[in-house]
């Protein structure tokens, strides 16, 4: 992996440290920015191109979300984080939508956050190696985008480990259908081995979001996603019913 310029804006000093302490241990990552505010943030922003961010979503003077907004605007490239003590689906889905990729629940460890970013820059850099079309690189961001907009929809919190790992399930069905009379054998084991992980803790993970996402009972939600009222009340589908109808319905608006 290429060295990785990473600015951190959190607003407790000693958490901010063992972050920047753990970033700067691991190779492949330089710390570029620092603030423990908004205002501080904004300034180091311009005085830095990060290819990562890592954000507070409570940061004094400009919030987190604001800031979300600068990065988009000044660097359209940058993957930002958000991190925050609230488990809220309006302030998880309010960072989703103004650009951040991963919402973290405090508190969380350093070292957690360093494996994600670490992971989510693996996948991008996997995404991208396939071809250096632009066109191909809009299609992977528009596929990704979609599978994001679609969870937030329905109510899986980008958190949960079964979140990435669904996401990477639907996008190999999308790229092979036929893989999905396979998901024991094939799917689960894939996903495993690039998350470094096991295919029963991949099943689990992935049948708890959609549980998470059916318990929060947005049934109207759901229909309008699919167009249809495809499971009613309290029923829901198996890990690869669901799959199969968030791949099947990317195919169709030929995301591919």
């Amino acid at each position: 992996m290429k060295n990785t310029n990473i600015a951190i804006f959190e607003r407790n000093d000693k958490f901010l440290g063992a972050l920047c302490e753990y970033f700067e241990k691991t190779d492949g990552f330089t710390v570029c920015a620092t603030a423990l505010s908004g205002d501080a943030a904004l300034e180091a922003l311009k005085a830095n191109k990060p290819d990562v961010a890592i954000i507070d979503t409570a940061l004094k003077g400009i919030d987190g979300i604001k800031l979300l907004d600068h990065i988009k605007s000044m660097y359209p490239a940058c993957l930002t984080f958000m991190m925050s003590e609230f488990d809220n689906d309006k302030i998880v889905n309010s960072a989703i939508n103004h650009g951040a990729i991963y919402y973290f629940i405090k508190p969380v460890t350093p070292q957690v956050i360093g494996e994600r970013v670490a992971d989510l820059l693996n996948e991008k850099v996997t995404d991208y190696k396939v071809s250096t079309e632009f066109r191909d690189k809009r299609r992977t961001t528009s596929l990704d985008e979609k599978i994001s907009n679609i969870f937030t929809t329905i109510g899986i919190p980008p958190h949960i480990k079964g979140y990435v790992y669904m996401r990477e399930g639907i996008k190999m069905a999308v790229e092979c259908p036929s893989i999905i009379n396979k998901v024991t054998k094939e799917l689960y084991p894939q996903i495993a081995v690039k998350y470094s992980t096991t295919s029963s803790k991949v099943e689990r993970a992935i049948r708890h979001a959609i549980e998470v996402a059916w318990n929060r009972g947005r049934t109207e939600a759901i229909s309008s996603v699919f167009g249809a009222r495809v499971y009613i009340g309290s029923e829901r589908p198996t890990n690869s019913e669901f799959i199969a109808l968030v791949a099947d319905k990317l195919i169709l608006e030929n995301l591919v």
